[in-house]
């Protein structure tokens, strides 16, 4: 086998070696392999407080919080979203997007299928030239490209001016909301 930084792969007997530990991190046993253990480094982050040593010293035990105390604070979460959405200036947001994406899609897919249809029916169409080597496929290729960054740019201009402000004031009423309904059940 070939050697890895300078290490060969394991010996040719069908078994594998056990792994080296990575940052001072021991390696699995075989007998613990099948268990999910909390002193993964991804895990290390999730949140302050878990999986940090006790005053003794022992590791202390992780707890898992409850996504909700009481089985009503789910439901009047759930209301609260349910009356954002029905509101006018969510169904205004809504409005604005779809007013700017529908055609937007449409005439980008019309361009884009124009483009492939004519280029496999009508190749002679295609192939006369622009400049030099250039040919109409060329040219309309490199328009799709362009098409593209012009859509993108559209779209952002367009979700930045008539957009973004009005989302942003739905989101703190949704949030103001929340919070209220939270802040009367503690």
């Amino acid at each position: 086998m070939q050697p890895s930084k300078g290490r060969p792969r394991g010996g040719g007997t069908g078994q594998e070696s056990r792994v080296e530990p990575l940052d001072d991190h021991d390696p699995v046993p075989a007998e613990e392999a099948g268990r999910l253990r909390y002193d993964d480094p991804w895990y290390d982050a999730l949140a302050s407080g878990w999986g940090e040593s006790s005053v003794d010293g022992a590791q202390a035990q992780p707890m898992v919080p409850s996504a909700r105390t009481e089985g009503e604070m789910g439901a009047a979460a759930a209301d609260v979203y349910l009356e954002v959405q029905r509101s006018a200036a969510f169904q205004e947001v809504r409005r604005r997007y779809r007013k700017f994406v529908v055609p937007a899609s449409v005439a980008f897919f019309a361009w884009y299928v124009g483009y492939v249809v004519t280029a496999t029916t009508v190749p002679e169409l295609m192939a006369r030239p622009v400049a030099g080597a250039v040919n109409v496929a060329m040219v309309a290729g490199l328009g799709q490209f362009l098409s593209t960054f012009l859509l993108t740019w559209a779209y952002a201009r367009h979700a930045r001016l008539r957009r973004d402000r009005a989302a942003l004031e739905v989101r703190w009423d949704t949030q103001e909301l929340t919070r209220g309904m939270s802040g009367s059940g503690s």
